[in-house]
């Protein structure tokens, strides 16, 4: 282990704190809804009969979690790089803490924006909006010639045919058993993934690209990010489900979910229509609105109820309010990919690797080079195997990089390319 600066030794203190701070912050857990609701749901709109959900939440007091973060954040150096990402961290993990106190209200909004964004954000590079985006993708897949689908893409897996495959692939990547895959009744999210346990929703039935979604976006992102966090000697925090990083784990889980040939256009689109519904909810539609605009758009009830708990997690379902984690998906995503692209044409492909060591920011993993460098944080132990395939990651980014140059637009006809 490495002998430690005092500068260094005074922040994997304060991390310590950090980490035995915000135990009992599960965002997340904390503001799903219990599957008893989607049952009575569906069981009232199977008869045509369609209410506003009403779910009740715990009253959260996290006064004294909130006092430690602040004095973490005191006691941080913000020019230090340890010092940063504690001081950025104790703030976003006192932000969920307050989230979780309003739970109910509408002052959950405010909060969930300054944790996830909102859809009418530009992306970076001062491009589209995330909403004008999704609504590209939701165009092309509406355009799609249903047709074009391969057999293997209609036939669905059951998700206890899928937990045996999943724990298959699982074990042979590790070679022992480190990830549980597990059925969960209670769970209204098809799948959710933690450290070592993948649960999947009993009942539920999956495709073939989801079986590679969830080995590639869950297994090998979310689940390996946090197996590393663990391995971090002075910074136990990596380890843990910080909301800062939110948006580039998520964008990170996408990207290998398109590196991989993971990604299908109907998974694009359901990413989208959640950004859509978002901007909807915040527009004054309440839940009733939003489960219809779902279930107009191809979804079955249940993955509608599903969809639209998900913007109405926490806030009331009367309209006007909304919890906006899923604009993170494509906002991560184009970020992350264009982290990556930039990462090839200045040499540092390395920097990509070490996203892998813990649950980081993109502005983290290049903070802490020289902690890497030195040894005081170190190099992930599991890496998904596309990441370790360089040469490979390198050619598909080499490509990207120069066919952004070219500009579909001023491709002025499509009989053009008869001539190539």
């Amino acid at each position: 282990m490495t002998d430690l600066s005092p500068d260094l030794a005074h922040h994997s203190a304060l991390d310590a704190r950090m980490v035995k701070a915000v135990k009992g912050i599960k965002l997340l857990g904390l503001v799903s809804w219990p599957a008893s609701a989607q049952k009575r749901f569906l069981d009232e709109a199977a008869q045509g009969r369609y209410a506003l959900p009403v779910v009740e939440y715990p009253k959260y007091d996290f006064g004294e979690a909130r006092r430690e973060l602040d004095a973490i954040a005191r006691e941080a150096d913000p020019d230090h790089p340890l010092g940063h990402y504690l001081c950025d961290s104790a703030r976003s993990w006192s932000i969920a803490a307050a989230l979780l106190e309003a739970l109910g209200t509408p002052a959950v909004t405010a909060h969930s924006i300054e944790l996830f964004g909102r859809p009418d954000e530009p992306l970076p590079g001062n491009g589209p909006t995330t909403r004008e985006a999704a609504r590209h993708f939701i165009d092309i897949a509406d355009e799609l010639d249903r047709e074009l689908l391969a057999p293997s893409e209609c036939v669905a897996i059951s998700a206890t045919a899928l937990q045996l495959q999943l724990q298959a692939a699982l074990d042979d990547f590790f070679d022992k058993r480190v990830i549980e895959v597990v059925l969960d009744p209670d769970l209204i999210a098809k799948a959710a993934a933690g450290a070592t346990r993948i649960r999947l929703r009993h009942g539920a039935a999956f495709s073939d690209y989801d079986r590679h979604q969830l080995i590639e976006h869950e297994a090998f992102v979310h689940s390996l990010t946090a197996l590393n966090g663990r391995e971090q000697p002075h910074l136990p925090s990596l380890a843990l489900s910080s909301p800062r990083a939110t948006a580039t784990q998520e964008g990170l889980a996408v990207f290998a979910e398109q590196i991989t040939g993971s990604i299908d256009i109907e998974r694009m689109k359901r990413i989208s229509l959640r950004i859509e519904a978002v901007a909807m909810a915040l527009g004054g539609a309440d839940f009733l609105q939003v489960f219809h605009y779902f279930r107009d758009a191809g979804q079955s009830d249940a993955d509608s109820f599903t969809s639209a708990q998900r913007v109405f997690r926490g806030v009331p379902t009367t309209g006007g309010a909304a919890f906006t984690k899923d604009t993170v998906y494509l906002r991560g995503l184009i970020s992350v990919h264009t982290f990556f692209r930039w990462a090839l044409r200045h040499n540092k492909l390395l920097l990509c690797r070490r996203l892998f060591a813990g649950k980081m920011t993109l502005g983290d993993v290049q903070r802490f080079e020289p902690l890497f460098d030195s040894g005081v944080l170190v190099p992930p132990r599991w890496l998904p195997r596309w990441i370790v395939r360089a040469n490979g990651l390198a050619g598909m980014l080499a490509f990207s990089l120069f066919a952004n140059r070219i500009r579909l637009d001023a491709v002025a006809q499509g009989e053009d390319f008869l001539d190539l």
